[in-house]
């Protein structure tokens, strides 16, 4: 009977397919993601004229665009929602993001107001109070 050489050299890889796979998927999942974010801000919408306002900060704050469209339909990440599933996915988002969520409405500038009160509604039941309006400054 023959017994194993133990003196054969066995040299200790990683296997890196798994982590290469792990990287490739998170770099399509941002590319993704940060396509979407752009698209909502892409929507053509004739925005109202200002005298004054801020630029909006870049900090890192969480933030949830709302669109409302001519007709007052309110969009929110590319679907139409009515303001009853608009408290419930604030709420959401307000419980993830925490107090710091930030709720930008872009709206068009022939929007009535009619369109505009469910919106701050949702957000008071929802308990955020970062509400921004986005405008376009007038050129004087």
């Amino acid at each position: 009977m023959r017994l194993p050489s133990r003196t054969t050299q066995r040299s200790l890889a990683f296997n890196m397919t798994p982590m290469i796979d792990v990287v490739f998927l998170l770099i399509i999942f941002f590319l993704v993601s940060s396509h979407l974010a752009k698209q909502e801000v892409q929507t053509e919408l004739d925005l109202p004229l200002a005298v004054s306002g801020q630029r909006p900060s870049t900090a890192g704050n969480a933030r949830v665009t709302l669109n409302v469209l001519p007709d007052g339909v309110v969009m929110l990440a590319g679907r139409a929602v009515g303001p009853v599933e608009l408290t419930q996915r604030l709420a959401v988002e307000r419980q993830s993001a925490g107090n710091d969520l930030e709720v930008r409405v872009r709206s068009d500038r022939q929007v009535p107001y009619r369109y505009i009160e469910p919106i701050m509604l949702a957000c008071a039941r929802s308990g955020i109070w970062n509400l921004a309006f986005t405008v376009v400054r007038r050129q004087e």
